[in-house]
């Protein structure tokens, strides 16, 4: 996936969900953040950042916030990537085994439910329907956790994921982790423990998880390898 062209700058501090201070060299300026959570080990002051600018009249912000050097790596703060990411590594068959990329589609309706599904594909008779998350918490040890705040639409995701499963569908849920520093990925149960345990439920009935790192030279972005997703069933007795 092409980045568009960037520009470095340091961060002052993130606010108000959707805003986030920058210095560059030219000064101070305020650019919209792409991110709805709560971006925990992404957004510390004095990081140095990368935006892009958009020439688009009608925003309010022209620069987009999209890269962070992290202490533990670069991450992609721009969320709205991953989907990205996963329809093209499908797409060329870097991801296989979830169906027919030529029938690969965006955005597609869930069925017998309210909302759409990321992506979806067709394996043979069977119909693939895949739900996309974007991890950029990492913790000790390289470790990716999602969700990094309370979401009872993630929740939500992988109930409706299940009931494709149990209407004789394939639901995958595919983990994209957009920070280049982590080298696997398990539920936050300390953060939702709903959401831990829905997945390790819908595992145990047949929906499919998977995980993926990426790598970035600044220029591109690209899903280059899979990771061990650990569903840590323990976790869940609680």
């Amino acid at each position: 996936m092409q980045l568009p062209p960037l520009k470095p700058g340091r961060l002052v501090k993130r606010y108000k969900r959707f805003l986030a201070d920058i210095e560059t060299e030219q000064g101070l300026l305020t650019a919209h953040c792409p991110n709805t959570g709560a971006m925990t080990g992404c957004a510390e002051p004095g990081w140095d950042v990368w935006y892009s600018l958009s020439d688009n009249p009608k925003r309010k912000y022209s620069a987009t916030w999209e890269l962070v050097a992290t202490d533990s790596g670069i991450c992609c703060v721009n969320t709205g990537f991953a989907n990205k990411l996963v329809h093209e590594a499908v797409a060329e068959g870097f991801i296989q085994g979830v169906g027919d990329p030529a029938t690969l589609k965006r955005e597609v309706a869930i069925p017998a439910g309210n909302g759409r599904f990321d992506l979806a594909l067709e394996d043979g008779a069977q119909r693939v329907f895949i739900e996309v998350k974007s991890v950029t918490l990492c913790r000790d040890q390289q470790a990716g956790v999602f969700p990094d705040a309370v979401s009872t639409r993630a929740t939500k995701h992988v109930s409706e994921l299940l009931n494709c499963v149990h209407a004789g569908d394939r639901g995958v849920l595919i983990f994209c982790a957009q920070h280049c520093g982590i080298e696997s990925v398990a539920p936050a149960v300390d953060i939702d423990p709903d959401y831990a345990a829905a997945v390790a439920s819908a595992a145990e009935q047949g929906v499919e998880v998977l995980a993926y790192g990426c790598s970035t030279d600044f220029n591109e972005m690209r899903i280059d390898r899979p990771l061990e997703f650990a569903l840590a069933p323990e976790s869940f007795a609680q």
